[in-house]
Protein backbone atom coordinates (compact mmCIF):
# COMPACT_ATOMS: atom_id res chain seq x y z
CA UNK A 1 0.00 0.00 0.00
CA UNK A 2 1.36 3.71 -0.91
CA UNK A 3 1.86 6.49 1.53
CA UNK A 4 -1.45 8.07 0.10
CA UNK A 5 -3.24 5.02 0.19
CA UNK A 6 -2.59 4.75 3.88
CA UNK A 7 -2.97 8.68 4.54
CA UNK A 8 -6.50 8.70 2.70
CA UNK A 9 -7.62 5.72 4.86
CA UNK A 10 -6.78 7.73 7.69
CA UNK A 11 -8.62 10.76 6.29
CA UNK A 12 -11.80 8.86 5.27
CA UNK A 13 -12.16 7.37 9.19
CA UNK A 14 -11.48 10.38 10.78
CA UNK A 15 -14.14 12.29 8.98
CA UNK A 16 -16.39 9.55 9.78
CA UNK A 17 -15.71 9.94 12.86
CA UNK A 18 -16.44 13.36 13.41
CA UNK A 19 -19.87 13.19 11.99
CA UNK A 20 -20.55 10.53 14.43
CA UNK A 21 -21.48 13.89 16.79
CA UNK A 22 -20.74 16.32 14.06
CA UNK A 23 -19.95 18.83 16.56
CA UNK A 24 -17.26 21.05 17.02
CA UNK A 25 -17.10 20.87 20.49
CA UNK A 26 -16.51 17.43 20.04
CA UNK A 27 -12.87 16.31 21.66
CA UNK A 28 -11.14 14.23 19.54
CA UNK A 29 -10.06 10.83 20.22
CA UNK A 30 -7.05 9.75 18.02
CA UNK A 31 -6.80 5.94 17.89
CA UNK A 32 -3.17 6.15 16.69
CA UNK A 33 -0.36 5.96 18.87
CA UNK A 34 1.32 9.19 19.82
CA UNK A 35 4.17 10.29 18.35
CA UNK A 36 3.66 8.41 15.27
CA UNK A 37 2.42 9.62 11.65
CA UNK A 38 -0.69 7.89 11.46
CA UNK A 39 -1.14 9.96 15.14
CA UNK A 40 -0.13 13.40 13.59
CA UNK A 41 -2.44 12.45 10.27
CA UNK A 42 -5.31 11.80 12.20
CA UNK A 43 -5.02 14.65 14.31
CA UNK A 44 -4.40 16.72 10.96
CA UNK A 45 -7.49 15.60 9.49
CA UNK A 46 -9.41 16.19 12.73
CA UNK A 47 -8.03 19.64 12.83
CA UNK A 48 -9.26 20.07 9.33
CA UNK A 49 -12.87 18.86 9.56
CA UNK A 50 -13.68 20.78 12.71
CA UNK A 51 -12.13 24.10 11.05
CA UNK A 52 -14.27 23.30 7.97
CA UNK A 53 -17.44 23.38 9.98
CA UNK A 54 -16.42 26.52 11.92
CA UNK A 55 -16.34 28.21 8.26
CA UNK A 56 -19.93 26.79 7.64
CA UNK A 57 -20.95 28.13 11.09
CA UNK A 58 -19.54 31.43 11.12
CA UNK A 59 -20.95 32.29 7.48
CA UNK A 60 -24.76 32.46 8.72
CA UNK A 61 -25.64 36.27 8.10
CA UNK A 62 -27.83 35.94 11.37
CA UNK A 63 -25.18 34.77 13.71
CA UNK A 64 -24.39 36.99 16.98
CA UNK A 65 -21.32 39.39 16.54
CA UNK A 66 -19.87 38.64 19.74
CA UNK A 67 -20.21 34.91 18.74
CA UNK A 68 -18.46 35.41 15.66
CA UNK A 69 -15.71 37.40 17.26
CA UNK A 70 -14.72 34.32 19.17
CA UNK A 71 -15.00 31.44 16.35
CA UNK A 72 -12.90 34.29 14.37
CA UNK A 73 -10.41 33.84 17.15
CA UNK A 74 -11.17 29.44 17.37
CA UNK A 75 -10.31 29.77 13.31
CA UNK A 76 -6.87 32.06 14.16
CA UNK A 77 -6.06 28.79 16.68
CA UNK A 78 -7.10 26.20 14.07
CA UNK A 79 -4.90 27.72 11.47
CA UNK A 80 -1.80 27.93 13.87
CA UNK A 81 -2.34 24.24 15.01
CA UNK A 82 -2.71 22.91 11.65
CA UNK A 83 0.53 24.71 10.62
CA UNK A 84 2.33 23.18 13.46
CA UNK A 85 0.70 19.74 12.17
CA UNK A 86 2.44 19.87 8.71
CA UNK A 87 5.55 21.08 10.06
CA UNK A 88 5.48 17.75 12.43
CA UNK A 89 4.62 15.50 9.42
CA UNK A 90 7.66 17.25 7.49
CA UNK A 91 10.04 16.44 10.14
CA UNK A 92 8.51 12.70 10.15
CA UNK A 93 9.52 12.95 6.35
CA UNK A 94 13.33 14.52 7.07
CA UNK A 95 14.27 12.07 9.77
CA UNK A 96 12.77 9.19 7.12
CA UNK A 97 14.90 10.29 4.76
CA UNK A 98 18.04 11.70 6.60
CA UNK A 99 20.15 8.74 5.31
CA UNK A 100 19.78 9.45 1.76
CA UNK A 101 22.43 11.37 0.01
CA UNK A 102 20.88 13.40 -2.79
CA UNK A 103 22.09 13.49 -6.54
CA UNK A 104 24.18 15.96 -8.05
CA UNK A 105 21.62 16.64 -10.02
CA UNK A 106 19.00 16.56 -6.94
CA UNK A 107 16.26 19.30 -7.82
CA UNK A 108 13.81 20.91 -4.91
CA UNK A 109 10.10 20.91 -5.30
CA UNK A 110 7.61 23.86 -4.70
CA UNK A 111 6.25 22.07 -1.94
CA UNK A 112 7.06 19.80 0.96
CA UNK A 113 5.16 16.76 1.40
CA UNK A 114 3.36 17.75 4.27
CA UNK A 115 2.12 20.56 2.34
CA UNK A 116 0.57 18.63 -0.44
CA UNK A 117 -0.63 16.24 2.42
CA UNK A 118 -2.71 19.08 3.94
CA UNK A 119 -4.13 19.45 -0.03
CA UNK A 120 -4.77 15.84 0.49
CA UNK A 121 -6.90 16.10 3.90
CA UNK A 122 -8.75 19.02 2.36
CA UNK A 123 -9.74 17.45 -0.45
CA UNK A 124 -11.26 14.41 1.39
CA UNK A 125 -12.97 16.85 3.30
CA UNK A 126 -14.30 18.38 -0.29
CA UNK A 127 -15.11 14.50 -1.47
CA UNK A 128 -17.40 14.02 1.80
CA UNK A 129 -19.25 16.82 1.67
CA UNK A 130 -19.73 16.91 -1.96
CA UNK A 131 -21.28 13.30 -1.76
CA UNK A 132 -23.84 14.48 0.90
CA UNK A 133 -24.80 16.66 -1.50
CA UNK A 134 -25.33 14.25 -4.14
CA UNK A 135 -27.00 12.35 -1.96
CA UNK A 136 -29.86 15.13 -1.18
CA UNK A 137 -33.15 14.30 -1.34
CA UNK A 138 -34.68 18.04 -0.74
CA UNK A 139 -32.07 19.31 -3.51
CA UNK A 140 -33.40 19.59 -7.01
CA UNK A 141 -32.23 17.44 -9.59
CA UNK A 142 -30.28 20.01 -11.78
CA UNK A 143 -28.34 20.92 -8.43
CA UNK A 144 -27.64 16.73 -7.86
CA UNK A 145 -26.53 17.24 -11.49
CA UNK A 146 -23.91 19.67 -10.88
CA UNK A 147 -22.72 18.69 -7.39
CA UNK A 148 -22.06 14.79 -9.08
CA UNK A 149 -20.32 16.69 -11.73
CA UNK A 150 -18.43 18.10 -9.30
CA UNK A 151 -17.69 15.06 -7.04
CA UNK A 152 -16.20 13.72 -10.51
CA UNK A 153 -14.12 16.43 -10.80
CA UNK A 154 -12.90 15.72 -6.62
CA UNK A 155 -12.46 12.20 -7.39
CA UNK A 156 -9.83 12.50 -10.08
CA UNK A 157 -8.16 15.34 -8.71
CA UNK A 158 -7.50 13.09 -5.50
CA UNK A 159 -6.43 10.30 -7.63
CA UNK A 160 -3.99 13.15 -9.22
CA UNK A 161 -2.76 14.54 -5.86
CA UNK A 162 -2.27 11.20 -4.32
CA UNK A 163 -0.09 9.81 -7.69
CA UNK A 164 2.45 12.87 -7.53
CA UNK A 165 2.78 12.46 -3.80
CA UNK A 166 3.86 9.25 -3.82
CA UNK A 167 5.78 10.28 -6.69
CA UNK A 168 7.25 12.99 -4.79
CA UNK A 169 8.85 10.73 -1.99
CA UNK A 170 10.27 8.10 -4.43
CA UNK A 171 12.15 10.91 -5.70
CA UNK A 172 13.09 12.17 -2.21
CA UNK A 173 14.25 8.40 -1.06
CA UNK A 174 15.85 8.15 -4.58
CA UNK A 175 17.35 11.04 -4.12
CA UNK A 176 16.79 12.82 -7.31
CA UNK A 177 14.17 15.35 -5.25
CA UNK A 178 15.89 16.68 -1.68
CA UNK A 179 13.32 18.14 0.81
CA UNK A 180 14.60 21.80 2.14
CA UNK A 181 11.45 22.90 4.61
CA UNK A 182 11.04 26.45 5.70
CA UNK A 183 8.81 26.84 8.75
CA UNK A 184 6.02 29.28 8.38
CA UNK A 185 6.91 32.50 10.19
CA UNK A 186 3.16 33.57 10.62
CA UNK A 187 4.01 37.28 12.15
CA UNK A 188 0.14 38.26 12.97
CA UNK A 189 0.15 35.37 15.02
CA UNK A 190 3.58 37.21 17.17
CA UNK A 191 2.78 39.70 19.81
CA UNK A 192 6.96 40.62 18.99
CA UNK A 193 5.81 41.24 15.33
CA UNK A 194 2.58 42.09 15.41
CA UNK A 195 2.32 45.99 15.62
CA UNK A 196 -1.37 45.97 16.91
CA UNK A 197 -0.07 43.89 19.41
CA UNK A 198 3.28 45.13 20.43
CA UNK A 199 2.30 48.96 20.28
CA UNK A 200 -0.15 48.07 23.17
CA UNK A 201 2.66 46.86 25.80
Amino acid sequence: MSFTEHANQIFVQTIKDYHITDNVDTPIKNPYQEGTIDNALYQKCWIDTVQWHYEDIIRDPDINPVEALALKRRIDRSNQDRTDLVEQIDTYFRQTYSDVNPLPTARLNTESPAWAIDRLSILALKIYHMQEQVQRTDATPDHLQRCQAKLDVLLEQQVDLSTAIDQLLEDIQAGRIYMKVYRQMKMYNDPSTNPILYQKK
